[in-house]
């Protein structure tokens, strides 16, 4: 592997040990601020609307100016975005560390644009996995270490997450070097100019909107995790950070060892409708479980379909477009995710204060299964 992926890879895994800390933490430390499930959904969904803004303005200055520089960038960003959650005294500046951060938040952006400059298309998918695995790394750490600390206070974990952002952000500064041929790049249009000419492409257009319903229906799940453990099994932070972890160490192993067989045997295509059933049926028994060990048996698929959706869904749109285009299509697609991690919690905490958390788990499952059913009917080019 590459000096300069290993090198992304820990920026990235650093920097997700801390979100991994906060996602967990964050429902429980806005109940302490009389916050309600609803507001919960709207304090997850201003941070993905900050970065819906956001995003493809980052992408696309990552064309113009470079990776690293956007890099570094958005982990300052998240880390004086820790800094302002650890020293809220009220909802609204809860509200305003998330929208900080939402709107400096191009670094995952900036990462897939990155690997996409460095490797050849064929590869992509494995590479991408590097991201998923990072993404695993950081919530087997991340949560467990949010959860060993919140016996100390709930904002004990959050300086933690300003430690590590901050030593993210001087790792890529010091030791990510900057690829060089993005930089023809330069000048591409902005996405929001270009999204119907990119929609009405054969195959990308039914990928992009694949993309942001997985997103959205994921989303739903994440955000809702805690406040659905903490009202049907009586869990708190520790509980859901050590739950988290281990649904973490089991996205890594899915990562590391099962996405780049299943790929080379069926193919990315195939492989994400593999993976949204899977996502679909484990979201179905979380909806019915009455036991923890009937819920935590639903975890198995849901890991599966996630670790094989994420890593093979960026591949496929990465491959659907050519080398000058990178930047800006996933700027596009990281601006659509994080329209649908806007929707995703809104819907999904609105769902479960009013209709209660299987109602919730059992409409992301019908949500997913509308997914698989897009997904099996498209049919993605590759540039």
């Amino acid at each position: 592997m590459p000096r300069s992926l290993i090198v992304l890879f820990l920026t990235i895994f650093v920097s997700l040990i801390g979100f991994g800390i906060i996602i967990p933490l964050l429902p429980f430390y806005a109940q302490t601020f009389g916050a309600s499930p609803t507001t919960i959904g709207l304090l997850f969904a201003s941070f993905s609307l900050a970065q819906f803004v956001a995003a493809p303005i980052l992408g696309d200055l990552s064309d113009r100016w470079g990776r690293r520089p956007v890099l570094v960038f958005s982990l300052l960003g998240t880390v004086l975005s820790f800094t302002l959650l650890a020293l809220a005294h009220s909802l609204t500046l809860l509200f305003i560390a998330r929208i900080v951060d939402g709107l400096s938040g191009g670094n995952i952006t900036a990462a897939r644009a990155y690997i996409a400059d460095v490797t050849p298309p064929e590869d992509r998918a494995k590479r991408y996995g590097l991201i998923g695995a990072a993404f695993g790394l950081g919530f087997i750490l991340g949560p467990a270490l949010g959860g060993a600390l919140s016996h100390i206070s709930y904002t004990a974990p959050i300086w933690a997450a300003v430690a590590l952002s901050a030593i993210a952000a001087v790792l890529a500064y010091a030791w990510l070097p900057e690829p060089a041929r993005h930089a023809a790049d330069a000048g591409a249009p902005p996405w929001w100019r270009t999204l119907p000419e990119l929609i009405a492409r054969p195959g990308l257009g039914s990928l992009l909107l694949v993309d942001f319903l997985y997103w959205s229906t994921f989303a739903v799940y994440q955000t809702t995790f805690a406040l659905y453990g903490q009202r049907r099994f009586g869990w708190d932070a520790t509980h859901i950070g050590y739950i988290l972890a281990s649904f973490g160490l089991l996205g890594v192993v899915i990562q590391t060892h099962v996405v780049g067989p299943v790929t080379r045997a069926l193919g990315d295509r195939r492989t994400l409708v593999v993976g949204l059933g899977c996502a679909t049926t484990g979201l179905a028994v979380g909806s019915l479980a009455g036991s923890i060990p009937v819920f935590v048996l639903g975890l198995v698929p849901t890991a599966l379909g996630m670790g094989l959706c994420n890593p093979t869904l960026t591949a496929l749109i990465s491959r659907s477009v050519g080398p000058a285009e990178q930047g800006l299509v996933q700027g596009a697609a990281g601006a659509l995710e994080s329209l649908g991690r806007t929707g995703g919690p809104i819907w999904g905490n609105v769902v479960l204060e009013h209709y209660g958390e299987g109602t919730t788990y059992g409409a992301a499952a019908v949500a997913f299964a509308a997914t698989l059913v897009l997904a099996a009917g498209s049919r993605p080019t590759e540039r």
